[in-house]
């Protein structure tokens, strides 16, 4: 049962290595929600001090390398979410939502859009 728990470990607390590598490398956050990853941070943070201290390695050695992870996710969402740099799925849909708009009248009106080859 031992390496049932320690292959547990070592999923979940490897599971935030793809989504921090993407994030570190693109920097889009915009479909990251900034609360959840606002609470698992700090709840790893309450995970690693609890570790600390009951003096247990196990769990300082995994929420350590968990919160190495999840960390920088969090602070480029909160970088971005300061910055002003999250306002561009907003206005993707809003531009979106005007063209459907703007076609569905045009089209009301009898007006066709060109085919293209």
């Amino acid at each position: 049962m031992e390496h049932i728990g320690l292959l547990a470990a070592a999923l979940t607390t490897f599971s935030f290595l793809p989504q921090a590598l993407l994030t570190l490398r693109t920097r889009k956050t915009d479909e990251i929600s900034l609360i959840m990853y606002l609470m698992l941070n700090v709840g790893i943070a309450c995970w690693l001090i609890d570790g600390v201290v009951q003096d247990d390695l196990a769990l300082i050695l995994a929420n350590s390398v968990t919160l190495l992870f999840s960390l920088p996710i969090l602070m480029v969402k909160g970088g971005n979410k300061l910055a002003g740099r999250e306002w561009g799925g907003l206005w993707q849909r809003a531009g979106a939502y005007l063209e459907q708009l703007f076609t569905g009248s045009l089209h009301q009106l009898g007006v066709r859009r060109a085919e293209s080859d």
